[in-house]
């Protein structure tokens, strides 16, 4: 009988260990036959080796000297990695059994580049978060599919994403040799849509894989209200456009944003007395023009 396919899983740590320590007990416990594990510790404050080891004996830890981001920490991973699929994944995941093997068969179709699961919140499990992803529109928008709606089989069909989900993502080696490593100027928030656009303008599919399922934690590392994530969502939104929208696209969202989201956005934590996230909107929005 054949060896199936090595993957590599990537995580990458921010300071959550104990999360990390669970998504790798998981792993542990998972049925994909041939796993290589690596856990890129982003900016180390703490020795976690021995928990991770005992929470996976066979992981690789490697350590960052500066905090890479999400982008520049995966990307540390997959220059280590040596398998022929790469699943990058958030560290505050855990994995349903038979994901691995439902996102390598995606690959039997030699068009896919990226392989998607079904992603759940942990903390409601037949609550879907993520069944694919629309288009971004000209207003620099979009949506997940499937969001916040009670998983009663209605996303149940495989379909091709224009952009996969950086909690969770399978990609193949081929599509890495030839898309190249994520963007990491975005540092955080997304990078994976901008690196997406590139696989898709590359000729590679983005498949969405129902059967693969994924429970999310959520925002554990970096929180959903902080200003950190409010600065680099302001920012990333406008240089996401500036990059990928044709011309027209891209004023009808410079006009948008400036005289309508931006202010808007920026009054509604004024009159909330949210200083620090109206300060991380407004640096957002100057810094990403200049």
């Amino acid at each position: 009988m054949n060896q199936p396919s090595l993957v590599t899983v990537i995580a990458v740590n921010y300071r959550q260990p104990a999360a990390t320590c669970d998504l790798l007990r998981s792993l542990k416990t998972h049925d994909y036959p041939n796993l290589e594990v690596i856990v890129v510790e982003n900016s180390r404050v703490e020795d976690a080796n021995d928990r991770y080891k005992e929470a996976y004996p066979e992981v690789r830890v490697i350590v960052s000297d500066k905090n890479a981001g999400y982008a520049g920490g995966n990307n540390i991973g997959m220059q280590a990695a040596t398998g022929d699929y790469i699943f990058i994944i958030n560290n505050d995941t855990e994995l349903k059994p038979g994901t691995i093997a439902h996102l390598v068969e995606a690959f039997n179709d030699p068009k896919v580049g990226m392989a998607c699961p079904k992603i759940k919140y942990f903390d409601q499990p037949e609550v879907i978060q993520f069944a694919g992803f629309s288009q971004v529109d000209m207003l620099g928008r979009n949506k997940m599919i499937g969001k916040s709606e009670k998983d009663l089989g209605q996303h149940d069909v495989a379909a091709d994403l224009p952009y996969g989900h950086g909690a969770a993502m399978m990609i193949s080696r081929t599509a890495l040799n030839t898309c190249g490593p994520m963007p990491e100027d975005f540092f955080l928030y997304y990078e994976e849509l901008d690196w997406s656009a590139r696989f898709t303008k590359m000729g590679f599919k983005i498949r969405y894989i129902p059967e693969a399922v994924v429970l999310h934690k959520e925002s554990a590392s970096v929180g959903k209200g902080s200003p950190m994530r409010t600065y680099y969502m302001t920012r990333n939104r406008v240089w996401f456009m500036k990059r990928q929208a044709p011309l027209f696209s891209k004023m009808v969202f410079y006009a948008f944003f400036y005289l309508v989201a931006f202010p808007k956005n920026l009054f509604q934590r004024v009159f909330k007395g949210q200083w620090d996230q109206a300060g991380s909107v407004l640096r957002g929005a100057w810094h990403a023009l200049f």
